[in-house]
């Protein structure tokens, strides 16, 4: 059955999917796991807690299976504790000018109060992390990975350092007061308005505002990861707890783990560093060409330009798709073939989808073997299962408009 397949399977590729270059891989036992301010509401609430990207973080709770969870998001609401992820905040005149040497998004021109998807680069044009930066009236909002906090961080600093050592004035500093939650699902909105007094009707995709949450100064940015609308919530720590309940009394809201999170994005066609993204995949093959705007693409100024933008011209000789799998689910790691036989990619992410009641894969073939409606094949446990490329978001996103 596939409710068997996602609880147990998803739950073991979430925790143990073998990628060496993952940053989000489980924390080893040697390794001190870190807690979340909503640990104990986490407990007190079912949630099967296991080690993820350095923190004990639930996977799913004793109320709703994965499915179920899975289901209610598309449906109604869940509420998923995120606050594992990487907060920062950049002040000064130059701030733009600085940040956009190490991502490829238009910060100067980016609308106060708009904010957008982006990648860091390294010199090889590879990407180093995926991140949201959000502009505000005198700060950029950067919202990053957990488990690459450690390495983006380094990288910052260090250009930092030299880009001040030049003049530059602009200032970078970890939030290490604000806890993150992101809520999720059609009723989203209509949860949150019920805290905040007003309507949000007008609260545009990929924006962020201050706004009181239950009294309390919060950041909220319509975003998330699962492709329906949402909100992610920037909360002071102290308040965190106080703010997660007064959402879930909500009768359309629930708490959500890993395991639906990663079912829900890879229906929404979108990467997890670690498995889709990593230091030697370009924006380019990552079929992330969009994040870099014409002008960026005219102007470059960011790490690795001279790698990227001629591929955005000449083409790459590999590119990420979106598989729909007979048979077992192929995960990260599966072979991909062609009808001759010849191994052409491998598999990156893949999971039963709960919507479309098949195996969706996400994954990198050579290039000619990308587009849509290509049958090929896939090696899972040396059973070769019939796979054809399809395109993603596998299930049509549901974003506010």
């Amino acid at each position: 059955m596939l409710i068997t397949k996602l609880s147990r399977s998803t739950l073991a590729s979430i925790v143990t999917r073998p990628m060496t270059k993952r940053c989000y891989a489980a924390a080893a036992n040697s390794e001190p796991v870190k807690k979340t301010a909503l640990y104990d509401f986490h407990v007190k609430h079912g949630g099967k807690m296991v080690p993820f990207a350095g923190y004990a973080m639930p996977v799913q709770y004793a109320n709703m299976g994965m499915l179920a969870s899975h289901h209610h998001t598309r449906e109604k609401a869940s509420i998923f504790d995120v606050s594992h992820m990487l907060q920062s905040r950049l002040t000064g005149k130059d701030r733009n000018k600085f940040f956009e040497t190490l991502v490829v998004a238009d910060l100067q021109n980016l609308p106060v109060g708009q904010g957008t998807l982006s990648v860091f680069t390294n010199e090889q044009g590879g990407i180093i992390d995926d991140t949201i930066v959000m502009q505000h009236q005198d700060s950029l909002y950067v919202v990053s990975n957990a488990g690459c906090a450690e390495k983006d961080l380094a990288h910052i600093r260090k250009h930092l350092a030299e880009f001040q050592k030049k003049g530059g004035e602009v200032e970078f500093n970890v939030i290490t007061d604000h806890s993150l939650i992101a809520i999720q699902g059609p009723k989203a909105a209509a949860a949150l308005e019920t805290l905040v007094g007003q309507s949000l009707a007008d609260f545009s995709f990929m924006h962020g505002k201050h706004m009181e949450v239950a009294g309390v100064p919060c950041h909220i940015a319509r975003s998330g990861y699962t492709g329906e609308d949402g909100f992610e919530l920037s909360v002071p720590t102290e308040e965190i707890v106080a703010v997660t309940e007064k959402l879930l009394a909500h009768p359309d809201v629930e708490m959500a783990g890993l395991g639906a999170r990663d079912s829900l994005r890879l229906e929404a066609g979108l990467c997890l560093y670690g498995n889709d993204l990593d230091e030697t995949t370009t924006p380019v093959e990552a079929g992330l060409t969009w994040t870099i705007p014409k002008s960026r693409r005219e102007t470059g100024g960011f790490l690795g330009a001279e790698h990227i933008l001629p591929q955005i011209k000449g083409g790459v000789s590999r590119r990420r798709i979106g598989l729909i799998v007979e048979g077992a689910p192929a995960r990260g790691g599966a072979e991909i073939l062609n009808k001759e036989g010849e191994v052409i990619g491998t598999v990156t992410s893949g999971c039963p989808s709960p919507i479309l009641k098949k195996n969706i894969a996400i994954g990198y073939v050579k290039n000619g073997s990308h587009k849509k409606g290509t049958e090929l094949d896939v090696k899972v446990r040396n059973k070769i299962q019939k796979a054809v490329v399809t395109k993603m978001p596998f299930v049509e996103s549901n974003y506010h408009k």
